[in-house]
C-alpha cells in the first residue's frame, strides 16, 4: 500500500490489515452472490513491489470464507521461490482457492502458464465434464505442449536438488541490506521489499509516470537492468545470483540514479 506509514518498511507493514475490509463493503454493497472472486497478487509486483499488511491476506480469506466467494491468488510473479517459499500463500499462511502461476515454472525459456485449484473445484469442473475427460477443456488453442511441459518439470527438478527456495530466503537479507543502502538518496520517496524482490518509488521532477524510465536508461547505460513502471523501480534478481553480483546492482544502481538526478 502506499499509507504513509509504511514508508521505508522493510518487509510486511505492521499496520493496514483493515484495508482489507473493502471487500465486505463491496460484498454487503453490491451483494456477495454477484461476486465470483477476489482476485489480487499475494505481493503485488508490477505496480511496485506492494506487500501486504500483516493480517491483510488472512482478512481477505475471512471474508471470502463468510460469503461463499473464491479467493484467487496471482503468483505469476510472487510463484516458485520469489517470496523466499514455493509459494506466497505458503510463505504468507493463507491457502486461497485458486494459484494461477507462469515465468518461472520453465525459468521463462518457454512460454508456459498453470492453474492449480482446490479439489472441490477440480471435482465440480469434472463433474460437468464429458465423460472420460481429464482436465477443464475450453477450447484453447495452445496447451499441453511437450517441450514446455519438459522445460518446467526439468526446472522443478533443479530447484528440488539445489534447494533453490531456501538460497532465496537465506539471500534475502542481504538483498533486502543492499536495496534499502539506497534510503539516502535525496530523490527516492519511498522503498519497500520483500523476499528476492525490491520496489523503489522516484520522487518527481517531470511529469507523473516518467521518473520511472528515465531513471532505467540511465542505469541501463552503467550496466544495470530492471522492470521500470510508472515512477517506480522494481529490482528482482535471480535466486542463483552471488553476494558479489547484489553489491555491484546495488552499486551501480546507485551510479545510475545519481546520473539521473544531474539531468
Amino acid at each position: 500500500t502506499h499509507l504513509p506509514e509504511h514508508k521505508f518498511v522493510r518487509g510486511q507493514p505492521e499496520t493496514g490489515a483493515e484495508l482489507a475490509n473493502d471487500l465486505e463493503r463491496i460484498a454487503t454493497n453490491f451483494g456477495a452472490e454477484n461476486i465470483a472472486a477476489c482476485i489480487v497478487e499475494p505481493t503485488a509486483g508490477s505496480t511496485g513491489t506492494l506487500v501486504p499488511p500483516k493480517g491483510y491476506l488472512k482478512r481477505l480469506r475471512e471474508i471470502c470464507d463468510k460469503h461463499g466467494i473464491i479467493l484467487i491468488f496471482d503468483e505469476v510473479i510472487t510463484g516458485w521461490g520469489r517470496m523466499g517459499s514455493a509459494f506466497a500463500a505458503q510463505e504468507f499462511g493463507v491457502t486461497p482457492d485458486v494459484i494461477t502461476m507462469a515465468k518461472a515454472t520453465t525459468n521463462g525459456v518457454v512460454p508456459m502458464g498453470a492453474v492449480a485449484v482446490k479439489e472441490e473445484i477440480y471435482e465440480t469442473v469434472m463433474d460437468a465434464s464429458p465423460k472420460g475427460a481429464v482436465e477443464l477443456f475450453h477450447g484453447y488453442t495452445y496447451s499441453g505442449i511437450p517441450i514446455a511441459v519438459a522445460a518446467a518439470l526439468a526446472v522443478q527438478d533443479i530447484f528440488e536438488k539445489e534447494d533453490i527456495f531456501k538460497r532465496a530466503k537465506e539471500l534475502s537479507p542481504y538483498f533486502l541490506d543492499g536495496l534499502f543502502s539506497l534510503k539516502d538518496l535525496d530523490c527516492i520517496e519511498n522503498i519497500r521489499g520483500y523476499g528476492m524482490m525490491g520496489g523503489i518509488d522516484m520522487k518527481l521532477k517531470e511529469k507523473p509516470g516518467k521518473a520511472g524510465f528515465s531513471c532505467f536508461k540511465e542505469c541501463y547505460e552503467v550496466g544495470v537492468n530492471f522492470k521500470a513502471t510508472g515512477d517506480c523501480l522494481i529490482i528482482a534478481p535471480a535466486f542463483v545470483c552471488e553476494k558479489k553480483h547484489i553489491d555491484e546492482i546495488f552499486e551501480k544502481l546507485r551510479t545510475g540514479i545519481k546520473n539521473y538526478m544531474k539531468k
